[in-house]
């Protein structure tokens, strides 16, 4: 969410942002509802004050007089209460309108209409030769009987999975390969809940737009989020932090759900794109600075690579497009890893930087050194995803024998075994 007055007087910029980022927004609309509010408000409080002065005037005032102010008095009194549905209707219009105004994009943004059009800024890695005809991850899952995606897609549908054996204790090897990464770059380590209020979502921005991606709890108000980033954003609504406790750092790992809506033929096979999946996720809250923002941007960015590097996994880092981005985002990247079965590269990771847009959604503030409140910047990358970081993993590191190579920073987190599946 931006602020009002910011709106009001850079009308053009954020039209601008509602083009390149191809929101369903119409600023003309938001901005003639503000002026009818502001209106509205002027004249309810025109009406309030005249009352307030009328009632000042009856015990003062004889009896012929005392009369005719009190039935002024209700006839203010009934005017107001007819103004008051147009108010609110026009207070929610406005809420509504707003939550859907996208974020300005850093200058250095490349404007473009979706993912296609996102640019490259390097690779890193090598990328790796066979002198055999390797095999994708779902062949050498299915070789060493480490998952079993026929069964479970009876037990739970399309787009679900089932590890075995191995591949249980790599991906749990991964996943605290990450952790451990994580806290030793100080960030504090949350295991949090999947299960959050529909408000949660609108605090980060999934909602208005996203609601066909989550799945809802019949019965109940509640929903399972796509990321850790969800709930972790509330934590602190309504807060007002303390400026030294800034940033405030969390590597956070939950649950994931996501209904893939829209995605009907992609990525069906295997593990890249799957409902259910174990996702650690980076979040932070920093102070209102975006020379501060921007370095923690390449801080998160860092760790994502720290853990990659690790893994010993070739990668390229894209900046992602105005189209491609997001509403809330001022800037955002996306990791890709290879994938050898494709040839090409495959988004694992994404690290975004949304200004005050999500604090003030939530609520979050602090007070600066001047005693002024600010809404403070947040920022996510994610830590590690599973099970697609699998589909990479397997694929690259697979040896001749069928075998899969374990990097040295994951032995210690497998008994320090060198290879899988022998």
């Amino acid at each position: 969410m931006l602020d009002l007055k910011f709106i009001r007087d850079n009308a053009d910029t954020v039209r601008h942002a509602i083009q390149v980022k191809g929101v369903p927004l119409d600023l003309d609309e938001l901005l003639r509802v503000d002026r009818e509010l502001v209106e509205l408000r002027a004249r309810l409080e025109t009406l309030q004050a005249e009352r307030n002065a009328n009632a000042k005037l009856v015990p003062k005032a004889g009896a012929d007089e005392r009369a005719a102010l009190i039935a002024r008095g209700k006839d203010l009194a009934e005017e107001i209460r007819a103004q008051e549905p147009a108010l609110r209707a026009h207070e929610d219009a406005l809420k509504q309108l707003l939550l859907r105004v996208p974020n300005i994009p850093h200058p250095s943004v490349p404007v473009g209409r979706d993912d296609s059009e996102n640019v490259e800024l390097r690779r890193e890695g090598t990328l790796p030769t066979f002198s055999f005809t390797p095999l994708d991850h779902v062949q050498l899952l299915e070789k060493h009987g480490w998952a079993d995606l026929e069964r479970v897609a009876r037990v739970s549908g399309s787009r679900s999975y089932l590890l075995k054996g191995d591949a249980v204790r790599l991906e749990q090897a991964i996943i605290n390969y990450a952790l451990d990464t994580l806290a030793d770059a100080g960030f504090t380590l949350v295991s949090t809940t999947a299960l959050v209020r529909p408000d949660t979502l609108v605090g980060t921005g999934h909602f208005p737009g996203g609601e066909d991606q989550v799945y809802k709890i019949e019965g109940a108000d509640l929903m399972l989020a796509g990321t850790a980033e969800v709930p972790v954003n509330s934590l602190h609504a309504g807060e007002v932090l303390a400026e030294a406790d800034l940033p405030v750092t969390y590597a956070a790992i939950s649950a994931a759900f996501r209904s893939e809506a829209g995605s009907a033929g992609r990525d069906v096979r295997g593990l890249m794109r799957v409902h259910e999946f174990k996702k650690v996720e980076q979040y932070v809250i920093t102070r209102a600075d975006e020379a501060e923002g921007l370095a923690m941007f390449e801080r998160l960015l860092g760790n994502a690579e720290t853990i990659l590097r690790g893994l010993e996994l070739p990668y390229r880092v894209l900046q992602n497009c105005t189209g491609d981005m997001g509403a809330g985002k001022v800037l955002m990247y996306d990791l890709e890893c290879w994938v050898p079965s494709e040839e090409k590269y495959r988004e694992t990771h994404s690290c975004s930087y949304l200004g005050d847009w999500q604090a003030r959604r939530t609520g979050i503030r602090y007070r600066d050194e001047a005693g002024r409140m600010q809404f403070p910047h947040t920022l996510n990358n994610t830590g590690i995803a599973s099970p697609r970081i699998l589909v990479p993993f397997l694929e690259v590191h697979q040896q001749a024998d069928g075998t899969v190579r374990v990097p040295a920073a994951l032995r210690p987190y497998l008994g320090g075994r060198e290879v899988l599946g022998a």
